[in-house]
């Protein structure tokens, strides 16, 4: 039971992703404070490992934790599900699905979601990587392209269903892309003997001259290569114009035969902002002060991916990553405690602590300030650091099992097709194969808060 305090201060956190479960962390330690976390979803979902679900590697709930086991011992946090619809800024009161809420001090952290960028086609046929509902669509999608396959007489009906297409280098693409090769030579390799693995291709597309952009020089060459021997194939200084049901069509002109869109290629603020009142800026992110609050509303802070700082006319903008998340959710916590002390406010300064991605088994990019590593030493550097962050002592015990048996045994244990949230068919299919399974509601869109 919650230690309420009829005479503290009111505060919401929206969100219970990285950004706004550290900013609850932050409120935990101190008293004189009623803290209510809202997020459309019971737990905190670690998304650096999403793309791990989504290539039959790990199940949703070993890389979750309940929201309301993570406030257990602190007392003055409580947690209430709920979706956000608008916010009265003037009157401080939240607008929800379950009624209204009231607050003295709100924290926006609703994250982020997948920027198509207007291409065409892109919404409503490519797959995003936000969600543990998206990730497991991935999945089905991608066994169910396999099963298919196995029976389809027609070449160009084949070619389609094995040809994979990744939009975007950064790295969520490269490790998906990485995970996907090793999940395609090792276990469906096995599994589906009538298949080459010659006539599986994995595409990614890059509008830059390489993967990683934004790593020094020889990581991205390093990850490049490192691709190439996984058989992945780089379409570098490529933009998609145009995402069809069978097919992605290049700015050249060039068309790729596939079934399978994967974009990965960037985020905008969640929409939920554009029914705030708030004011917004590049990629639908919220424009706040240094600090991080609403210039209009010093009250109101906004941390994570959906937080655009500015100084003037110059955006102080950080990476859109968990480290990211992780302070600007604790910065803001404290500065709000401060604004209701009387304090100065702190401006957020972004800690840079490296950047880091892996590329398959036992291969990964690590940049720590001056130190670059690549291969084993950084794989092993990219587990440890990963472990450490994920939530909750028993997911970190299971996920070390898994990853411990796949590195042993070459095997990937979650290749299953589950029951689904939108159709696992591949695109163009539906009318070609016949299904007993029940067609689900569309996919809602998940912020990053999950």
């Amino acid at each position: 039971m919650s230690e309420y305090n009829s005479k503290a201060k009111e505060i919401v956190i929206l969100g219970g992703g990285f950004a706004g479960l550290w900013a609850a962390k932050e409120f935990g330690k101190k008293e004189g404070y009623n803290v209510t976390v809202v997020d459309r979803n019971n737990y905190h979902l670690f998304q650096p490992l999403l793309y791990q679900v989504a290539s039959a590697g790990l199940e949703p709930e070993q890389i979750s934790y309940p929201l309301r086991g993570t406030f257990r011992k602190m007392l003055n946090i409580e947690f209430r599900m709920a979706e956000i619809t608008g916010v009265d800024l003037d009157k401080k009161v939240l607008h929800s699905d379950v009624g209204a809420i009231p607050y003295d001090g709100l924290i926006i952290a609703l994250g982020s979601v997948t920027n198509f960028f207007g291409i065409e086609g892109a919404e409503e046929y490519a797959f995003s990587l936000k969600s543990a509902e998206e990730a497991i669509d991935i999945r089905n999608h991608i066994l169910s392209c396999f099963e298919y396959a196995q029976h389809e007489t027609d070449p160009e009906i084949r070619k389609e269903l094995l040809t994979f297409t990744i939009v975007g280098g950064g790295p969520t693409g490269v490790e998906y892309a990485g995970a996907l090769s090793e999940l395609v030579n090792t276990s469906l390799h096995r599994d589906f003997r009538g298949l080459n693995k010659e006539d599986v291709k994995i595409m990614l597309i890059e509008g830059e001259n390489g993967p990683l952009n934004g790593y020094p020089d020889s990581l991205r060459n390093y990850a490049k290569r490192r691709l190439e021997k996984l058989g992945v194939h780089g379409w570098y200084h490529q933009h998609v114009t145009k995402v069809e049901a069978d097919k992605v069509t290049l700015k050249k002109g060039i068309t790729i035969p596939t079934r399978t869109v994967l974009w990965t290629a960037g985020i905008r603020g969640n929409k939920v902002a554009e029914h705030m009142g708030v004011p917004l800026g590049h990629s639908n992110r919220i424009i706040t002060t240094p600090t991080l609050q609403l210039e209009n509303h010093p009250e109101v802070l906004v941390a994570g991916d959906l937080a655009l700082p500015m100084d003037g006319d110059t955006p102080l903008i950080g990476p859109t990553v968990a480290p990211n998340a992780i302070q600007q959710g604790a910065h803001s916590a404290k500065n709000l405690m401060k604004y209701f002390e009387g304090e100065e406010l702190k401006p957020f300064s972004y800690f840079d602590k490296g950047s880091l991605a892996t590329i398959g088994r036992s291969s990964a990019v690590v940049h720590l300030g001056k130190l670059k590593i690549t291969g084993f030493f950084a794989w092993i550097t990219w587990l440890i650091i990963h472990l450490l962050y994920l939530i909750g002592f028993r997911n970190r015990v299971i996920v070390f099992i898994n990853w411990a048996f796949e590195y042993l045994f070459f095997e990937r244990g979650v290749r299953l097709i589950m029951p689904k949230t939108k159709d696992t068919v591949p695109q163009g299919k539906v009318d070609e194969y016949s299904t007993e399974s029940t067609e689900g509601e569309a996919l809602n869109e998940r912020s990053s808060s999950t």
